[in-house]
């Protein structure tokens, strides 16, 4: 069975509906075991970042149909929701797999982070024991050509991610970071990300949230910044000048009301915010406060950030080396599937010869002239070997099915052999 993908990415869906769709890791775990009852589905993977929650099938048509609809119900779906789920089957579903891995699908060109996301959810399928042969092949490769693409351009070369675009927002915004004070909440790879281009910016005071107090020190200390626990986020929260949030939190970790103690207590300083988090930790309706500018992560692939262009330059490269792996790829796939039937026919032809040999044999000890022997066995294995095939001709024959002949002809290469 071809790989089936299952999904919606920042392509078909806004972050309102995105966020509605979102599997943090314990939840990702259920959905795998859960994937694989249905009727249909036998491997099975789910990529779930803030630009996309992707479901990677080995499966057939019933299957990925099975799953689409046990994800409606799964999440609940609202119409609008379920019509920004797509799905991909066979070569497109591998091309899209080969550009996601490759960054080509990224918000961002060439952001460095979805490989990584992408060998976590392989690890966690793994870990459920919902990886098999098919998708375990088909991610080896896909690593591979990630790997290749990276290395053989200049995709990656500039720090263009999702996190330095934000910050690269906030320093367009106050025109320097010395005199200001960043509140980060999280402690996962995109606020490490954060944290490390503000200190590389100069920002004047970094305070780093996180539930967990101790993941929060060891960050904040590795960037010369301050750790707090999210129960005193409300007492931090009129210190920041930038607020940038990447949670796995399923409810908002800011809500309107905190925002508007915290304005009044700012004496209507600006705020910077972004919410890079998907569901939002922040609420929607703060971006509608004074002197607060609120940045969704949808926001964020509008803005102009340097490397960009040659990114752009690079991802050219990168196409023309995803088009030649994606055809080797098919051409071992293809190969790989057509190969049981190539072993089953010669599996049959030998058992027919084994059993003319056995014929054979049994004439040559009664005392049968050795000739007539070797003219009776070619014979009976020509005869034996032809006709299921004489059979199927006469059928299409009958049934005037030309393509089926045609198919016959150059199957047994009958082609040049055509009567006058």
């Amino acid at each position: 069975m071809p790989l089936k993908i299952l999904g919606l990415n920042h392509n078909t869906a806004p972050v309102e509906i995105r966020e509605q769709v979102v599997y943090a890791e314990s939840e990702a775990g259920r959905a795998l075991r859960a994937l694989l009852t249905l009727d249909g589905v036998d491997e099975a993977m789910v990529m779930s970042t803030c630009n996309r929650t992707e479901f990677y099938l080995e499966a057939d048509d019933h299957g990925l149909a099975q799953a689409g609809e046990w994800l409606r119900k799964d999440q609940n779906m609202d119409p609008a929701t379920a019509a920004s789920l797509f799905t991909l089957d066979g070569d497109e579903a591998i091309v899209h797999l080969f550009r996601v891995a490759c960054g080509l699908e990224s918000m961002i060109l060439g952001e460095p982070q979805i490989l990584g996301q992408l060998k976590d959810a392989y690890r966690l399928a793994e870990k459920n024991s919902a990886i098999g042969k098919s998708l375990g092949r088909v991610f080896r490769h896909t690593f591979s050509v990630a790997k290749k693409v990276r290395t053989d351009t200049r995709i990656g070369a500039s720090p263009v991610s999702v996190a330095y675009a934000a910050v690269n927002l906030a320093n367009q915004f106050f025109s320097g970071f010395s005199q200001h004070t960043a509140l980060v909440i999280g402690a996962g790879q995109t606020i490490r990300l954060v944290a490390q281009h503000l200190h590389s910016k100069g920002i004047g005071r970094l305070f780093v949230a996180n539930r967990n107090i101790s993941r929060a020190k060891d960050l904040a200390s590795e960037f010369s910044g301050f750790a707090l626990p999210l129960s005193e986020l409300e007492g931090t929260l009129p210190e920041a000048d930038i607020l940038i949030s990447s949670t796995a939190s399923p409810d908002p970790i800011v809500t309107v009301k905190d925002m508007q103690a915290a304005i009044r207590a700012r004496k209507r300083r600006p705020v910077f915010a972004v919410d890079i988090a998907v569901p939002r930790d922040l609420e929607p309706e703060i971006g509608d406060l004074d002197d607060v500018y609120l940045y969704s992560v949808d926001d964020l692939d509008k803005v102009i950030v340097e490397g960009q262009g040659n990114r752009a330059a690079a991802a050219q490269d990168a196409e023309r080396i995803l088009q030649d792996e994606t055809r080797r790829y098919l051409e071992i796939e293809r190969g790989m599937r057509i190969a049981p039937l190539i072993t089953a026919l010669r599996e049959q032809g030998d058992a027919l010869r084994q059993d003319v040999l056995a014929q054979a044999r049994r004439r040559l000890r009664q005392g049968a002239d050795s000739q007539e022997v070797v003219e009776y066995a070619t014979a009976a294995l020509m005869k034996k070997m032809l006709h299921a095939p004489s059979v199927r001709l006469r059928e299409a024959g009958e049934d005037a099915d030309d393509a089926f002949i045609a198919t016959a002809r150059t199957l047994f290469d009958l082609n040049n052999n055509d009567e006058d």
